[in-house]
């Protein structure tokens, strides 16, 4: 799994012109899942995620986990970031898992968040061409790999 997580000041998904889910500060999360990925990895990045220190205390330093202030999670699958570049000029998605067992890891990923004390998880529409806008908070941007 390849995580792009990104610290918001809020962050919002809308697809064919509407808003389908938003959130205040917290993270925004890309997801993307390759084939041989499996629930430990989701496991993890999902207990990873909800205790990194990345969000700011009373004196402005990262100090903060999304779990410790009550921030909100916004995860969007994203399968793209698993492109090979390294041949020819069009990416390969060979490593991208197939939709179907990509979106099961991706809501369990999601279970597994609000299971580690995350109160607020939302997402975006699983397949869909989305419209991903965000205010990034730092700017404060983190990449996971598992």
């Amino acid at each position: 799994m390849k995580i792009v997580l990104q610290r918001v000041r809020h962050a919002s998904v809308s697809v064919n012109g509407e808003r389908i889910s938003e959130i205040g500060p917290g993270l925004l999360l890309l997801v993307g899942i390759a084939n041989d990925d499996t629930q430990a990895e989701a496991d993890w990045l999902a207990e990873k995620i909800a205790g990194l220190r990345i969000l700011a205390d009373t004196d402005g330093k990262m100090n903060r986990s999304v779990k410790d202030t009550g921030g909100e999670v916004l995860a969007v699958s994203q399968f793209t970031l698993l492109a090979d570049t390294r041949k020819g000029k069009r990416p390969s998605f060979v490593n991208a898992a197939p939709p179907e067992e990509a979106e099961k890891l991706f809501d369990y990923f999601c279970e597994r968040l609000g299971a580690a004390a995350i109160t607020s998880v939302k997402t975006g529409s699983f397949g869909a061409m989305m419209d991903v806008s965000l205010v990034n908070d730092g700017p404060v941007t983190i990449l996971l790999e598992r």
